[in-house]
């Protein structure tokens, strides 16, 4: 029989993820997500060597719509974008799954499409409907008791423990620091296994969001965001168990192909850019094009 590792990893069900995010969080150290928003992006942070990924909201709405993260994205467009992206690495998956896309019972069927999906994580927010991105303004929030709802929903519908519930709160932009940490006490008692406040204002304040709930935390790490960028080490000293890099590789894939663009247009060749690429080989490697053949081959009649 074939080990099936041998396959490659669009082709065989990578296990134990769930638990091992589990693990991340209660770590020592701070477990650092970068954001991915497609495949491409999810294999590059697995072959860096990261211990999981954050399938951003932003991201996916960007390069599935064209949109910003205006509350575009359906259920099943988020859903599709996250089956296939676990499919592709062995790392944890974590997902932003905005509201959990409706009531109660619509929680209960977002955590378990995301759960059967291969998802360890699954981020669910207290704004209502059509939600906004959490660094913009605005954002208008649901009740306390319709967001602990949401979260009771989700806590129950998960078929493995392991999997992780993460609840964010936006109260901090126009409610205040006191707001949010109350909602996050309330999301905590609710059975939130992470608690994520939104848009902290500065260092003072995410120290505040440490020391005040009783539960991992996670800081949101936006570059030209509300929150200032700081260091992971840092973070971990203030008490966060986890940080997310949303948009940071979307930043840099619009960057430098703006930069290749812009250098094809003036000289009309990309061989000035042909250092800052991967190469053929290279890229179709990313995605284990050897263990492809090899299957086929393999179980050619």
């Amino acid at each position: 029989m074939p080990d099936p590792h041998d396959y490659p990893l669009g082709l065989r069900q990578s296990s134990g993820r769930n638990a091992a995010l589990r693990q991340q969080i209660a770590a020592p150290e701070v477990l650092v997500a970068p954001g991915a928003y497609d495949c491409v992006g999810a294999r590059l942070i697995e072959q860096a060597g990261f211990q999981a990924l954050y399938l951003t909201g932003s991201g996916m709405s960007m390069s599935a719509l064209g949109a910003p993260d205006v509350g575009l994205m359906s259920f099943s467009e988020v859903l599709d974008r996250a089956a296939r992206v676990a499919d592709v690495v062995s790392i944890p998956v974590i997902v932003d799954a905005d509201t959990g896309y409706g009531g109660p019972l619509n929680v209960i069927r977002t955590v378990r499409a995301f759960e059967r999906a291969g998802i360890s994580g699954i981020q669910i927010e207290d704004q209502s409907w059509p939600k906004k991105c959490g660094h913009e303004g605005g954002r208008n929030l649901v009740s306390t008791q319709e967001m602990v709802g949401r979260i009771k929903a989700a806590v129950d519908a998960r078929i493995d423990p392991d999997v992780a519930i993460i609840a964010r709160t936006d109260a901090r932009s126009d409610h205040g620091l006191q707001a949010a940490l109350d909602r996050a006490a309330s999301y905590v008692e609710a059975g939130a296994d992470v608690i994520f406040v939104e848009s902290p204002e500065n260092e003072q304040e995410l120290a505040e969001v440490a020391r005040n709930v009783r539960a991992p935390v996670l800081a949101n790490m936006v570059e030209g965001g509300r929150t200032p960028i700081v260091p992971a080490a840092r973070l971990r000293e203030l008490g966060f168990a986890m940080a997310i890099y949303p948009n940071a590789i979307t930043r840099c894939f619009t960057y430098a192909g703006t930069e290749m663009l812009r250098d094809l247009a003036a000289t009309g060749t990309t061989a000035g850019s042909a250092d800052k690429m991967l190469s053929h080989r290279q890229l179709w490697s990313l995605f284990e094009y050897e263990k492809w053949t090899a299957t086929e081959e393999r179980l050619k009649a």
